[in-house]
């Protein structure tokens, strides 16, 4: 069925992102900002998949022990996370400019894979959804000064893979095969589909 906004149920997303906050309110639905704040260590065999569905999975969890008191139990509380992968490598967030500038100094020229896992989990019965989507990225060449002046903006610091495609980072960006949202950092396509799990058409 198709849920109009007066009985749509509360989305709340486990994430202070300005970018996801943005994208997830696409879907038309009601939203809450409840940010998860758990490691995000993961064990070092663990597969890129494995990786962000099971840190999405972790920040949802989290949200519901912590808060689930605090929402209609129709709440629907979303977790997401976002790697880059180059070659098998895993990359994370920058530690700090030096590290940015070694991640993209990697990247430019390259087609490297952005991983996005998303998780759903309903606080009334705890039903539970998780899933993730794969973006295929190619970068520009880029030289030492390009890659500089890009980092000096400060823009790369919080961001998997030092760049936001959705900013100044995407004059770095050559092509992509795949969902553009994927790499911004929410596949909204991907959570209206898991949403239709709890029996929510989105549109």
């Amino acid at each position: 069925m198709s849920v109009k906004q007066s009985s749509a149920p509360m989305l709340v997303l486990a994430s202070s992102s300005p970018r996801r906050k943005e994208l997830i309110s696409l879907l038309g639905l009601p939203v809450q900002i409840s940010p998860s704040h758990v490691s995000e260590d993961t064990p070092d065999d663990w597969s890129p998949l494995q990786i962000v569905e099971g840190l999405s999975l972790r920040k949802a969890l989290a949200v519901k022990e912590e808060l689930a008191h605090s929402f209609d139990p129709s709440s629907i509380i979303v977790g997401s996370d976002t790697i880059v992968v180059l070659n098998g490598k895993v990359m994370g967030k920058p530690r700090d400019d030096e590290d940015a500038e070694h991640m993209l100094q990697q990247l430019a020229g390259q087609i490297h894979e952005v991983y996005t896992g998303v998780s759903c989990i309903r606080i009334s019965d705890e039903k539970t959804v998780t899933s993730h989507r794969i973006t295929k990225v190619k970068m520009r060449n880029l030289s030492p000064e390009q890659i500089s002046r890009y980092v000096a903006t400060g823009e790369p610091l919080d961001k998997a893979g030092a760049y936001g495609i959705q900013e100044i980072g995407s004059l770095l960006v050559e092509s992509i095969d795949g969902c553009y949202f994927n790499v911004v950092g929410l596949p909204v396509s991907l959570l209206a589909v898991q949403l239709e799990q709890f029996n929510i058409t989105i549109p």
